[in-house]
């Protein structure tokens, strides 16, 4: 798989490292000579290209051969620059898979196809919801949004006062738009299915589309 990194910066040279550790071809931009030649010796050269220009130029994506990428992840520490980057790969270049980092997540909101965002990805929303995750119990939490928010990755624990408690999730009434992937238990994941009867303390992740998150909330948390 090829893939485009814009922004050397410490994440995309993590980015960098692990994927060509499994053997995909990656590229990294970025537009500071410094960045570039620390890059060169931090990260493992098989696999990993280095190039010196501006993401958010034609001519720079042109250069590394956009047209061909599987996937471009603009991961730069400017959210203007990773969303030019993004609309710029899916627009001019079609690239099938375009992934952005929010900074501030302010910005969030437009991270989305209309900028030719597939997935994006905001730290501070997901360290948040994650510390929710840990310490809440009996509420909805979201962990992670996708499409642009049209589909979002929720965790609720369940608490004693749970409708669904001592029910097999083929009767806890979920919406059609939402579904159960995975139950966490005694620190074990469950491969949840029709018959998988719910207990006190699990901890539910739903992938939920569409706007059934009050639904999807009243018949976990009650």
């Amino acid at each position: 798989m090829k893939v485009i990194i814009a922004g050397a910066g410490s994440v995309g040279r993590y980015m960098a490292e692990q994927l060509q550790e499994s053997g995909h071809h990656v590229t990294l931009i970025d537009n500071d000579a410094g960045v570039i030649a620390s890059c060169r010796q931090q990260v493992s050269a098989s696999g990993v290209t280095w190039f010196l220009g501006d993401a958010c130029e034609l001519t720079t994506l042109s250069a590394v051969g956009c047209s061909d990428a599987d996937v471009v992840a603009a991961v730069t520490g400017d959210d203007e620059d990773n969303l030019v980057v993004s609309l710029l790969s899916k627009q001019e270049f079609a690239v099938p898979r375009v992934l952005a980092r929010v900074n501030n997540p302010k910005n969030e909101w437009m991270f989305n196809d209309m900028w030719g965002v597939d997935v994006s990805v905001s730290t501070p929303h997901l360290l948040t919801g994650l510390v929710e995750e840990a310490v809440t119990v009996g509420s909805f939490v979201r962990l992670l949004s996708l499409e642009g928010g049209r589909a979002r990755l929720a965790e609720v624990t369940l608490a004693g006062s749970s409708p669904a408690i001592a029910k097999e999730l083929a009767d806890v009434g979920l919406p059609r738009e939402a579904t159960v992937v995975a139950v966490l238990r005694d620190g074990h994941v469950v491969v949840p299915r029709d018959d998988t009867v719910l207990r006190e303390g699990d901890e539910v992740l739903v992938l939920v589309t569409g706007g059934v998150e009050d639904e999807v909330r009243k018949a976990l948390v009650g």
